[in-house]
């Protein structure tokens, strides 16, 4: 069934001072620095630890290595919003960090020529203020999309945005596992090649972002903020408050078995590199093929319903691995988890610009993405602890560790979700009708119709 809902019905869906087309034009320069970031996080995010390694680090740096910028990302983005409201444009404060970002990667490839001793040390160093600089934006970032988007196609906006980004992350992250493998005799040359097309990449996302429009009447305003500690206490008590509080568990609920997924498959199941990227890139297109088919059901039906429709498939992503090791079958559980997570993540990224007031949305944001990531690193952190106490299931305790996770994601989904409210006023649609409809639609010339009869609109007036 095709239901016309106008994507601009309120004025404030675009700001008032931009043109039709700084909007669009914005929106695709977005799309120009996601990718150009996403070739950085394609080129690194999966060879740090590899990169370590050739240092000699030993396991414990290596567990510092990963928790501690993680902590980093957290006090960071709290942090943020202060800076980003004394400076008063969050475009001022968003270039300087992302230009910081891009030159650390200079000192991080540098380690192995400038230090003979505790190059490690100085890695971590590096890398936990690299990361600061990176999760700093997100806060500014967030509400300044939050305002260039309009209400009305956030979900498919947000959903073709992801889909790219995260194809182009997975193509960079081949390209350079092929540079280490066509380099291994000379793995300081491999990971420099990589770290300076890191840096040149995120120099690009620089120049995107320099180029989009600001929503000024949101950024200047300075009136009306609430204070951190007056978000924290109503974190149990408010719509967003318990979402915030539902996504930090969920998150860590996940990270106490997300590590050892790898560990399981190359230890416990014996299975081949080869194989084993198999697997992982199944998750990982089934999550870019999704992503847009989500964004269409978030903007038809609203962001929590789909929010509670994957929270209650994401417990079987874990307890999928249980009945079976055959690699049929895990194939399969790849792809659902990869259908499940694109639905999940996409409807959480929505929900936050949805409900967050738009006098308060960086703070927020700030405070929904330091608790994610302390759920984050808190869950690694337990995992890896309980993990060996537990009565293996089937001779592996990573068996028991997944049954354990998808035991506690079903009881945060069940426990929470009975008290997130929609937001903004959506089509009343049941689940079997959202999972199985056709909401196929050119979908990006209806929004950008709607949007030219606004202003023609408001010309008229």
């Amino acid at each position: 069934m095709s239901v016309h809902i106008p994507f601009l019905r309120r004025p404030h869906d675009v700001p008032s001072h931009l043109s039709e087309e700084q909007v669009k034009k914005s929106l695709r320069k977005s799309i120009f620095d996601g990718s150009a970031y996403s070739v950085m996080l394609g080129l690194t995010q999966n060879y740090i630890t590899p990169y370590a390694l050739t240092m000699k680090a030993t396991t414990q740096q290596i567990g510092l290595l990963t928790s501690v910028p993680n902590f980093t990302m957290a006090a960071a983005q709290f942090a943020a919003p202060a800076f980003s409201e004394r400076i008063g444009s969050r475009k001022g404060f968003i270039l300087p960090m992302v230009l910081m970002h891009a030159l650390m990667w200079l000192p991080v490839l540098l380690v192995p020529y400038l230090f003979q001793t505790h190059q490690v040390w100085w890695l971590i160093a590096f890398m936990t203020l690299s990361t600061a600089f990176d999760s700093a934006v997100n806060p500014a970032w967030g509400s300044l999309m939050a305002d260039l988007v309009p209400t009305q196609m956030r979900g498919r906006y947000f959903g073709l945005r992801n889909r790219i980004t995260a194809f182009v992350s997975m193509a960079f992250s081949y390209a350079a596992g092929g540079i280490l493998q066509l380099l291994t005799g000379n793995t300081n040359l491999a990971f420099t090649i990589i770290f300076v097309g890191a840096m040149a990449s995120r120099l690009v996302s620089f120049y995107f972002l320099s180029k989009m429009y600001e929503p000024l009447s949101l950024a200047t305003q300075r009136r009306g903020h609430d204070s951190m500690l007056k978000m924290a206490r109503g974190l149990f008590s408010t719509n967003i408050g318990m979402f915030i509080v539902f996504c930090a568990l969920m998150n860590f609920a996940t990270t106490v078995a997300g590590p050892f997924f790898s560990p399981y498959m190359l230890r416990d199941l014996n299975l081949s590199y080869i194989v084993y990227t198999m697997l992982n890139s199944a998750a990982g297109l089934a999550t870019v093929g999704f992503m847009t088919w989500w964004g269409k059901r978030i903007d038809r039906a609203g962001s929590i319903k789909v929010l509670k429709i994957t929270s209650l498939f994401v417990p079987f992503v874990p307890l999928g691995w249980l009945p079976s090791h055959s690699l049929w079958w895990l194939t399969i559980m790849q792809v659902f988890s990869g259908f499940a997570w694109a639905g999940f993540q996409l409807s959480s990224g929505v929900f936050i610009f949805d409900a967050a007031p738009p006098q308060n949305r960086t703070r927020y944001i700030a405070v929904y993405n330091s608790l994610i990531y302390l759920g984050v690193s808190l869950g690694a952190l337990v995992g890896g602890v309980v993990t060996p106490l537990l009565p293996p299931i089937m001779g592996s305790s990573f068996l028991s560790i997944f049954a354990v996770s998808g035991a506690a994601r079903l009881a945060v989904s069940l426990f929470f979700l009975r008290r997130i409210k929609e937001v903004r006023k959506v089509q009343q649609i049941d689940a079997s009708e959202l999972l199985f409809s056709d909401f196929q639609r050119p979908w990006i010339n209806q929004a950008y119709g709607y949007m030219a009869d606004h202003f023609r609109r408001r010309k008229t007036h």
